[in-house]
């Protein structure tokens, strides 16, 4: 009797594992995405850049939408100067209004920065912005300065404009352009469903 009460356990154990393992396994893992190097293959803005240093303060950066619900995880941004204490904000495009700010430390001109930060939920087709305020960035266009066409998709993110506000205050940008870019400025971003 007690072997076949330990078998039995030993089999139930068995399967509540098996099951709690497979339950793991359906769970989808998505990888982390980011839609900087493709966006300016895709617009051709690679083609030409120049370096600003000290050349007045601006809010600036890039509307988009992601086209899944997911998180952004961090901020990956790379200067021409030294930024100590880097402004970058994340706007509810309907509404301009501030969803998060992020103070980053660039501590090296030309040296690519990864910021982790506390994740930021995203709603899925829902219009967003990310600026930040500097007087340092590259200029990226195409070699004939023509103009593209936005959307632009990359994975799961819809990139919609660039723009920008001339001076320090943290204000939603109000002048937009579509025949070059300034930053670099973007993020990783996960899909959760």
């Amino acid at each position: 009797m007690k072997n076949t009460l330990l078998k039995s356990l030993g089999i139930a154990l068995l399967a509540i594992f098996i099951i709690s393992c497979s339950k793991e396994d359906d769970t989808p893992s998505f990888q982390k995405e980011n839609f900087l190097a493709e966006f300016l293959t895709l617009t051709q803005f690679e083609e030409e850049t120049g370096n600003n240093v000290n050349s007045g303060d601006y809010e600036f950066g890039l509307e988009f939408t992601p086209t899944v619900k997911g998180n952004i995880t961090s901020i990956n941004v790379q200067l021409p100067d030294a930024s100590p204490e880097l402004r970058v904000t994340f706007w509810d495009t309907e509404t301009k209004t501030v969803i998060r700010s992020e103070t980053v430390n660039v501590e090296l001109a030309d040296t690519s920065y990864n910021f982790s930060i506390d994740d930021l939920a995203l709603i899925k087709d829902k219009k967003y912005m990310i600026t930040m305020n500097s007087d340092d960035w590259y200029t990226r266009t195409k070699t004939d300065n023509s103009e593209i066409t936005y959307p632009i998709s990359v994975g799961n993110i819809d990139i919609s404009n660039y723009g920008f506000f001339s001076g320090s205050d943290q204000t939603y940008p109000d002048s937009f352009h579509d025949d070059y870019y300034a930053g670099d400025l973007a993020f990783d971003f996960q899909r959760t469903e």
